[in-house]
């Protein structure tokens, strides 16, 4: 984060620096089976969703970046990211363990990419989370656009209204999550996508923004957040603990 705050100035070190700290985004993949490992089945639906809330802050950073790097300086949000996780791994190496006894996958990491590649249990859920999640960072990332060009909006209001999107969505995770381990994943998701059809649907005929455009909106905001804690949940009734993050 350093690194590019402060030292990358063309696109080749930008994209070092992107490439490395891709490398320390993995941290995500690490984190569902460390979560998986320590709730029963019947409660890692919401747990997953919990710890999901995390990956709302692809979204948030589309529209803070710029704010912070005009109001205070082009390096202070690299900055800033690079004391939060100073911060966290200071902590996270004072509390985090993994669980005792935990169980972990056998073999090379060749051998278990491929055996999870052959798993139909990969591709499937796979695919759900590039609607449900890939759904939300694109409108959420498309959301002030269209306010700005389609309504008229000003941007700080499109900020604000995208960020009341982003809430929404990010606190339905654990939701999604919750009402899994209660019933199951699947009509879960199943309404999920339905909702998130249907004001699609409504949206893409730009109705008035008050009160039909900002129902959409948020509908799909709620239907994409808990999409993705359903997958979650899905993923952790279909796959044995030892091998969840295997094929990530």
């Amino acid at each position: 984060m350093l690194y590019l705050g402060h030292l990358a100035d063309s696109l080749p070190e930008v994209l070092a620096g992107g490439f490395l700290l891709g490398l320390g985004g993995t941290a995500f993949a690490v984190g569902v089976p460390f979560v998986n490992a320590w709730y029963p089945p019947a409660r890692r639906g919401v747990a997953l969703g919990i710890f999901g809330i995390g990956t709302g802050g692809t979204a948030l950073s589309a529209f803070t970046t710029v704010q912070l790097s005009d109001a205070v300086g082009r390096a202070f949000p690299f900055d800033l990211v690079a004391g939060c996780f100073a911060v966290y791994a200071g902590v996270a190496r004072l509390l985090l363990r993994d669980r005792p006894g935990r169980a972990t996958a056998a073999g090379s990491l060749l051998s278990r990419t491929a055996l999870a590649m052959r798993t139909p249990a990969t591709w499937q859920p796979a695919f759900l989370y590039a609607v449900s999640f890939g759904g939300f960072v694109a409108f959420s990332v498309y959301l002030p656009t269209c306010l700005t060009r389609a309504y008229e909006l000003g941007r700080s209001d499109a900020a604000l209204r995208t960020a009341g999107f982003v809430v929404l969505a990010v606190a339905m995770r654990p939701v999604g999550g919750w009402l899994s381990d209660r019933t199951h994943p699947v009509p879960v998701l199943t309404v999920s996508y339905g909702l998130v059809s249907v004001c699609a649907l409504v949206a893409a005929f730009e109705a008035g923004l008050v009160p039909v455009g900002t129902a959409a909106f948020f509908g799909m905001a709620a239907g994409l957040g808990a999409g993705s804690g359903a997958v979650f949940a899905l993923v952790a009734r279909l796959v044995p603990a030892e091998r969840v993050g295997s094929g990530r």
